[in-house]
């Protein structure tokens, strides 16, 4: 649904032509002509923004925001004033103003911040949702294990999560190391306020830098407006940034002021802006290596390892598999509206000897995959994919060579191979990170993915789905 927005303005031109710009940008609007209108109606229907006229005859701006911000803290408000007054502008982004803009105004920007605070609030609601959800759930959410290694995890989380101090969560991909900061925010004082998510990796250092620290208008090319950015935005909750290690080390040295003095300045801009967040990284990398290699900086290591939580890869805690499939097929019966009650025992016995370099999430996929496809209450074996059923274990205690002798390159070519199969499987195909886990470079691995002729595993699904399509068109048709 889209959101819902109250003008509040005397000026019935005004009234009509913001009403017309935010109906045609796809918000329901609700007019008042005063500040008591508009209050009695914020009183008896709830919005998700309001546009208020600074100057009105019979109630000023300022006191319209203070009773819509009592009915509704949340509510995001843009201030709009004839008088371009620095102290006006001020003293509504201190009553709990979103931003203000001066008339004559322009509809792009009116409707870029508004869409900015739209935005915002979706982050606030989501949090409040989340927290929602973990009250009624397990104190860990969907952290899942019962191992000695787990227990030691739960006990850190714990320990750590009330305390302002950062948090470095170490582990391999897929391990689910954004879980554990979820319930780290969850459990924590700051569990009411935003919990954001930084792709560090995945941005250019210029675009990341702007989506950490905002920008003034202007202080690039295409900064047609400011933009507030992820720590303004993360304020007295927790930001968490996934993959820590791939920060370039420009934005590793900005980032170390803001863990420092908790203070930074917009880009192009010179008003320094102080927040509190609670940071919580996560790496799968080991950053004391990346800081002997000048890959990353010492002190911000030292500044991010307060707390360190290790999660250990699943093949090293076997015995939490059958919960986690429990738990997974639980999850995917229901989305799917499925009566499945688990995998059969050699279905999970297979799962058991498996070494999952994909962690929980490959877990995860194939349990989701097995749920989806079966037509029975349990899944089958025959619905493990094949790279799980036929890999050896990746740690083989003891190897005996037959009698009658073996083949070395044969048995290497084929570890290889299943080696392969096994890791593309749980990066669902993407042979960039099927690379990056076994330390390959993409074009290496597409030459061996070619020579072993490994069928990606979207090609084998579509393969399987016409195969079980052109089996269903071949039956015979009821009389």
């Amino acid at each position: 649904m889209s959101a819902s927005i109250l003008v509040i303005d005397d000026e019935e031109v005004m009234r009509d032509v913001l009403g017309t710009l935010l109906a045609q940008a796809g918000y329901r609007v609700t007019v008042a002509e005063g500040g008591a209108q508009g209050i009695a109606i914020a009183r008896k229907q709830s919005f998700d923004a309001a546009v208020v006229d600074v100057m009105m005859p019979d109630m000023g701006g300022i006191e319209v925001l203070e009773e819509l911000r009592k009915h509704d803290p949340e509510l995001v408000v843009l201030m709009i004033t004839a008088f371009a007054s620095v102290e006006t502008a001020l003293m509504a982004m201190k009553k709990g103003a979103f931003d203000y803009v001066t008339k004559p105004f322009k509809n792009e920007e009116v409707l870029h911040i508004l869409g900015n605070g739209l935005h915002q609030r979706r982050l606030t609601d989501e949090n409040r949702e989340l927290r929602t959800a973990l009250r009624d759930q397990a104190r860990f959410t969907e952290i899942v294990g019962k191992s000695p290694r787990m227990q030691q995890v739960f006990g850190l989380i714990a320990q750590a999560a009330p305390s302002r101090s950062t948090i470095l969560v170490v582990g391999e991909s897929g391990t689910g190391k954004e879980l554990v900061a979820k319930a780290i925010h969850a459990n924590s004082p700051r569990n009411d306020k935003p919990f954001i998510v930084v792709n560090s990796g995945s941005l250019p250092h210029d675009l990341l830098e702007s989506n950490l620290f905002g920008h003034v208008k202007g202080a690039f090319t295409g900064a047609v407006y400011a933009k507030k950015g992820l720590f303004e935005l993360a304020d007295k909750g927790t930001l968490f940034f996934d993959e820590i290690g791939n920060i370039p080390l420009e934005t590793q040295a900005k980032l170390l002021r803001v863990l420092q003095d908790r203070e930074f300045m917009r880009l192009g801009g010179v008003e320094v802006i102080k927040v509190d967040v609670r940071i919580v990284a996560a790496t799968n990398i080991d950053l004391r290596r990346a800081v002997e290699e000048g890959r990353f900086r010492e002190d911000l290591f030292y500044r991010l390892n307060v707390i360190a939580i290790q999660l250990p890869p699943l093949r090293q805690r076997k015995e939490d598999v059958p919960a986690l499939v429990n738990h997974f097929v639980e999850k995917y019966a229901r989305e799917n509206d499925k009566p499945v009650a688990g995998p059969t025992p050699e279905a999970l016995q297979a799962l058991m000897d498996y070494d999952w370099p994909g962690n929980v999430r490959e877990l995860e996929n194939v349990i989701e995959r097995g749920v989806v496809l079966t037509t029975a209450t349990r899944i089958g074996r025959d619905l493990i994919p094949d790279h799980v059923r036929t890999a050896p274990s990746f740690h083989v205690p003891h190897l005996a060579v037959p009698p009658e002798g073996i083949s070395l390159r044969d048995v290497i070519a084929n570890f290889e191979r299943r080696l392969i199969e096994s890791t593309l499987e749980s990066t669902g195909g993407v042979q960039k990170e099927a690379a990056r886990l076994l330390g390959l470079k993409p074009t290496t691995l597409n030459e061996m993915i070619k020579r072993h002729s490994i069928v990606l595993p979207r090609e084998r699904d579509r393969e399987r789905r016409h195969a079980r399509e052109l089996e269903e068109s071949e039956k015979p048709t009821p009389a």
